[in-house]
């Protein structure tokens, strides 16, 4: 059993079809059904590079850009941790078809989306920031292991940091690998203090993972790996003092103690 990390929680992002927010989500686990949006708006980015950016960027900008203003923050001190299991699986496709049918025909622009930190790319030129930026990918166990990472990052630099965790629904034939039915993400503004706390302790796996109790939510867990933050959610939707456990590797979990 590792030595607890404590990081205060200062903002939250959310965005899925059927919760496009923070509060919308809140709503929803409270059994009220909110405005569906078909696309994350990404509102932070110029209009130019909103039209040219593919869902995957728009959609981690958008839950960024959630989470830091409720944080009060500014989004240009901010170094920034951006998680994805799969990155973006659609460019991944068409890359892949282009490179097997005709590869002279490859778009630089395409490729450049490709990379796990396009989204992190795009939220620097947007926001002014260049503060150090990492990207995490861990399969099922993304989210955990971005959570930690930003942990260690905000305790080890006593500076807040965003966290941001995204995946689009998977097309294609990569559909079989990267199976994502659903694009979710969520972005946690983390430092060393504030209200809630979130102790986390990594420790030898032994009880399962926790999983939303909400029917909705606990459907949207099974379809995105990112959408494992969803326990974690809703305890803090819920302002309770759960114990929560993610699975964080195949014989490890992150067991998680929020404090109010």
């Amino acid at each position: 059993m590792s030595a607890a990390l404590t990081v205060g929680v200062r903002g939250i992002g959310v965005w899925a079809p059927a919760a496009p927010s923070w509060p919308a989500l809140q709503a929803l686990l409270a059994g009220i059904a909110p405005e569906p949006e078909v696309a994350p708006a990404a509102r932070m980015l110029a209009p130019g590079e909103r039209r040219r950016a593919p869902l995957s960027v728009r959609l981690a900008v958008e839950v960024a850009a959630q989470a830091v203003q409720a944080s009060g923050l500014a989004a240009a001190t901010l170094p920034t941790v951006f998680a994805s299991a799969y990155g973006d699986s659609t460019i991944t496709d068409e890359l892949a078809r282009t490179l097997a049918s005709a590869p002279t025909q490859v778009s630089p622009t395409r490729f450049t989306h490709s990379v796990l930190n396009a989204a992190a790319g795009h939220w620097s030129m947007a926001t002014g920031c260049h503060a150090a930026s990492s990207a995490v990918c861990a399969g099922e166990s993304t989210f955990a292991a971005g959570l930690l990472e930003a942990a260690l990052q905000v305790v080890d630099s006593g500076h807040p940091l965003l966290f941001v965790a995204s995946d689009i629904a998977t097309i294609g034939a990569l559909v079989d690998v990267a199976p994502a039915t659903l694009s979710f993400a969520c972005a946690l503004v983390l430092a060393p203090t504030g209200a809630p706390r979130l102790r986390l302790r990594t420790r030898s796996a032994g009880a399962r993972e926790s999983l939303p109790r909400q029917l909705q939510a606990a459907a949207w867990y099974k379809q995105n790996p990112c959408a494992r933050s969803l326990a974690l959610l809703e305890a803090l939707a819920r302002g309770a003092p759960p114990r929560l456990r993610l699975a964080l590797a195949p014989a490890l979990t992150l067991d998680i103690e929020i404090e109010a």
